[in-house]
């Protein structure tokens, strides 16, 4: 019943996303478009968002593959803004929203106003790292933009719970609700902590490449429902464990990670895809019982609480960023070249995305004494144009708002320059170890086979020393661009070669496969993978 709804959603997003790449649109804002227009083919089904799917099975996996790739070291370095932006901005955007909904909307009770500012607090992990990429956004603003993305889901659903637990009367008081805050989100990191070890132990101690990277796309789900089974936060508990596992992938063996990249790869493609689509396609859901709120009063109301979400982040952003380097010098000496245009955006920053409607549609029905929940149909018409439009406004402006201010992006140059140390630093000591290995009797080889080893050291050293260097005047590539090439060539060569081998039947398949996976390895070994 469900198959083929979910193979076209996937089908189709795929195919959006992939079209995106040939457009100067970002891939979220293309696939969101193409959701609202297909929403409204007659004959298409309803894709309803069911938050015990979408938190559960959608949301680790991605926060997963964000956490991996992040950089430990860099969030570590940019703790004080991460922290103030993943959990100070979102329970003030909770509080000031909140109250601001309260008062805009007459006769919404304020516990329920407060749910509505918890729903549309976070930002969206995937939306804003997503631009950050295509824009060429600083590497520092890009690891506060992710840090923040990291954390703020998990501040955002307790205090969800919270505010929703005052809304149909089972409320506990401030005390009560800042005492389960904190026992979610220790018991989260708590619950990461006590797993990252085993885990890892486990990825190190499998040899098998296939099951290794079975246990990977089990973790994310693992780590979630861990933390949520002693009601700590599931959201915490997978950031903890990635970012310790993606710290230490460099002691797992080359054919997992090899293997790992390519399946998280892929899967990370499929479902921030399916993810944006599904936001478009929820328009007829959230407009089917919109009741009393429809008309010019409900756009009033959408506009109204899109500016005041952006007017916040804002208000909390640059207080924030400033105040900390009044307050302190080392501060100020350590970020000395921070200005007025970084802060401004991160502000801009802010999209909202699946997670707040997928909060929002777990809104329950009722109170505790049966009563319809008051305005929960506006609460999801509010969160679905705050989503929307913080996605459409803010997401179509962000590149050119970075070209305005001249944001500088990654000094590639000096990228390079550190990559052909690093690289030259390494080189040396594996030459030495060489020397050692093949003065010892027992590594006696060929001196063909010896130059061998000896000379891949040595280009494998200089290529990128090469890419700083002077390029081809007739192609513009450098030597080790045009290296690369011709190598590609001659392995194309090879594989074709095999290919009319196995077709004369003078080979078999298998024999073809184990023949076309050498090729594949030395190819992958020799090329870097190319940006984007």
């Amino acid at each position: 019943m469900y198959v083929l709804p979910l193979l076209l959603l996937v089908a189709g997003s795929a195919a959006v996303a992939g079209a995106a790449r040939r457009t100067p649109v970002p891939a979220p804002l293309l696939l969101v478009a193409a959701g609202l227009a297909v929403s409204y083919v007659p004959g298409v089904p309803p894709y309803e968002l069911d938050p015990h799917v979408v938190l559960p099975l959608l949301l680790p996996p991605l926060l997963y593959t964000a956490g991996v790739e992040s950089s430990y070291l860099d969030l570590r370095a940019n703790w004080r803004p991460v922290a103030l932006l993943s959990v100070g901005y979102v329970l003030f955007a909770t509080l000031v929203v909140g109250y601001a909904v309260h008062l805009l909307v007459p006769g919404l009770p304020l516990a329920v106003a407060f749910v509505l500012g918890a729903v549309i607090a976070p930002p969206d992990a995937v939306a804003a790292t997503a631009i950050a990429r295509r824009v060429g956004l600083p590497s520092r603003i890009t690891t506060i933009l992710q840090g923040e993305s990291l954390v703020n889901d998990a501040t955002a659903i307790t205090a969800y719970k919270v505010a929703l637990a005052a809304a149909v009367g089972e409320g506990a008081g401030w005390a009560g609700g800042i005492a389960e805050f904190a026992v979610a989100a220790l018991g989260g990191v708590g619950v990461g902590l006590v797993l990252m070890v085993p885990l890892h132990w486990l990825r190190t101690h499998l040899k098998e490449a296939l099951l290794q990277n079975t246990l990977s796309l089990l973790i994310p789900f693992v780590a979630y429902a861990a933390a949520e089974e002693v009601h700590a936060s599931g959201v915490l508990a997978v950031v903890v464990v990635a970012l310790y596992l993606g710290h230490r992938s460099w002691q797992v063996d080359f054919a997992t990670r090899l293997q790992e990249a390519a399946v998280w790869k892929m899967v990370a493609f499929v479902l921030e895809s399916a993810v944006f689509a599904l936001i478009g396609l929820q328009l007829p859901v959230v407009l089917r019982d919109l009741g009393a709120y429809e008309g010019a009063r409900a756009l009033w109301y959408a506009v109204a609480v899109f500016l005041v979400v952006v007017a916040v982040r804002f208000v909390w952003v640059y207080p924030a960023t400033l105040l900390p380097r009044v307050l302190s010098r080392r501060i100020r000496e350590r970020e000395a070249d921070q200005n007025w245009t970084g802060p401004l955006v991160v502000g801009w920053a802010g999209m909202r995305g699946v997670v707040s409607l997928a909060i929002a549609f777990s809104i329950p029905l009722t109170l505790d004494d049966g009563e319809p929940f008051p305005g929960r149909n506006l609460v999801l018409f509010l969160t679905f144009t705050t989503v929307i439009g913080t996605l459409v406004v803010q997401g179509l402006t962000l590149p050119w708002l970075i070209r305005v201010l001249k944001v500088r992006g990654r000094d590639e140059r000096a990228e390079t320059l550190a990559e052909a140390q690093a690289q030259s630093e390494a080189s040396r000591a594996a030459e030495r170890r060489l020397e050692e290995l093949l003065a010892d009797e027992r590594n006696a080889l060929p001196g063909p086979l010896a130059d061998r080893l000896r000379t891949v050291l040595e280009r494998r050293r200089n290529a990128v020393w090469e890419r700083l260097g002077t390029t081809n005047a007739l192609t513009g590539e450098s030597a080790d661009d045009t290296y690369r090439r011709l190598s590609r060539e001659t392995l194309a060569a090879e594989r074709a070669v095999f290919v009319q081998l196995r077709d004369r039947r003078r080979i078999d398949d298998e024999m073809l496969r184990t023949l076309l996976r050498r090729l594949d390895l030395e190819e992958a070994a020799a090329y870097r993978e190319e940006a984007g």
